[in-house]
């Protein structure tokens, strides 16, 4: 099983130097953002397990961070640990009500950081577990828990936004989801970006899928459905 991997949201880079190598001492893989934006971009290419959270960030600060996150179909449960100078019992109380999952005042010690991600990742896995989500559709099967997917039994090598465009058009099976749509929840970005990469992707996708490419229906003017039949006269 793969070292847990935590994003690091922090603009004092001596600060962030100092949390990726004490986390990467206590054994996890880490990446950095020095900025909201950053951290929208690390968590559109890589996978993570755990967020650390800056408050004070220049452009979109933590709290707004913390919205998209939450509001992302792909991202909403991912931990979030927010880490900021503040103590004040309003911005704790913020940080609660946006779904953080534990709150860490500067300065602190890298133990007690180190023990609090530790419990946050071990309840998550216990959590995930528990409602362990897959999704099937005659030969693929996508577990979104362990990031796996496979056809016929064997292994499927997507690319962390392939994963994540076939695990969001399983999920809303049957429903016409339009390019901005997709481009909005799987990639996290304004409409006004060209929706011609939602296509590649979907090309690729479907080559991957080989028969069960057909799955992914073209509907005219709009964008993809997923459609357990593979008829394009579903499409719509």
């Amino acid at each position: 099983m793969p070292d847990p991997s935590i994003l690091i949201v922090e603009d004092d880079r001596n600060l962030a130097g100092l949390l990726k190598y004490n986390l990467e001492k206590a054994g996890y893989e880490c990446r950095h953002a020095a900025s909201g934006e950053d951290a929208m971009f690390e968590l559109r290419e890589h996978a993570f397990s755990l967020v650390l959270l800056d408050i004070m960030l220049p452009g979109m600060d933590g709290f707004d961070v913390c919205r998209k996150i939450r509001q992302n179909a792909l991202w909403g449960d991912l931990p979030i640990v927010m880490l900021t100078a503040k103590g004040e019992e309003i911005d704790k109380v913020l940080g609660f009500e946006l779904g953080i999952d534990d709150y860490v005042v500067k300065p602190f010690s890298p133990r007690e950081l180190n023990l609090r991600i530790r419990a946050i990742l071990k309840r998550d896995r216990r959590h995930r577990h528990e409602v362990q989500e897959v999704l099937r559709s005659e030969g693929i099967e996508i577990d979104i828990g362990r990031h796996t997917a496979t056809l016929d039994g064997q292994p499927l090598i997507l690319t962390l936004m392939e994963f994540k465009l076939l695990t969001l058009l399983m999920k809303r099976k049957g429903q016409a989801q339009s390019r901005e749509v997709l481009l909005s929840d799987v990639w996290d970005v304004d409409k006004e970006i060209n929706t011609r990469t939602i296509d590649t992707h979907v090309t690729r996708l479907r080559e991957k899928l080989g028969d069960c490419g057909r799955k992914i229906l073209t509907v005219r003017g709009l964008g993809y459905k997923f459609d357990e039949t593979g008829d394009q006269r579903n499409a719509g």
